[in-house]
C-alpha cells in the first residue's frame, strides 16, 4: 500500500513542480527539513531537544510555502531541465536563488543542531548553542519570504 502512496505522490509532485529547477528546489529543501528532524529526534539532550521544538516546528510550516513558491514558479515559467527559465530582468534567477538559499541555510540550521550535541553541558553553553540553530532558521525564514516576495513582484 506504501508504494501506492508514494508513486500517487510522485505523480502529483511530478504535475505540480515538473522535473527542473522548481522541483528540485522544493525537494532540495525538503531533505534539509527531513534531516534537521532526523538529528533533532536523535539528541541525547531532551532538554535541547524541547527547546529545539518550536523551531523546527516553525521550519516545517515553511515547507508548504516554499512547495507553493516553487509550484507558483513553474506554472510561471516551466522547467524540465537544469536551466532557469528566462524572465523579465531575469527574477526568476532571484527567486531560484533564493529558494537555493533557504535550501543551504535549511542545511546549516541541521548542521548547527548536529554541532549542539557536541559542547558542554552548563546552562550558558545551552543557551549558546539553541541560539545558533534559531539564527540559521531565522535565515531560513527570510530567505523563503525573499523567494515569495520576489514571485509576487515578477
Amino acid at each position: 500500500m506504501a508504494f501506492l502512496r508514494d508513486y500517487r505522490a510522485a505523480r502529483r509532485d511530478e504535475a505540480e513542480l515538473g522535473l527542473g529547477v522548481w522541483r528540485r528546489a522544493h525537494d532540495r529543501f525538503r531533505r534539509g527539513l527531513d534531516r534537521f528532524h532526523q538529528i533533532l529526534e536523535s539528541l541525547p539532550d531532551k532538554t535541547l531537544a524541547q527547546s529545539v521544538v518550536p523551531t523546527a516546528n516553525a521550519l516545517a510550516d515553511l515547507l508548504p510555502e516554499v512547495r507553493a513558491v516553487c509550484a507558483a514558479a513553474q506554472r510561471t515559467a516551466p522547467s524540465s531541465s537544469h536551466d532557469i527559465p528566462a524572465s523579465a530582468g531575469g527574477y526568476l534567477n532571484d527567486v531560484h536563488r533564493e529558494l537555493s538559499r533557504a535550501g543551504n541555510a535549511m542545511a546549516q540550521a541541521a548542521e548547527a543542531l548536529t554541532m549542539a550535541r557536541f559542547v558542554r553541558a552548563d546552562e550558558e553553553s545551552s543557551a549558546h548553542r539553541l541560539d545558533a540553530v534559531v539564527r540559521r532558521a531565522e535565515a531560513v525564514r527570510e530567505h523563503v519570504e525573499r523567494a515569495e516576495e520576489l514571485l509576487r513582484r515578477g
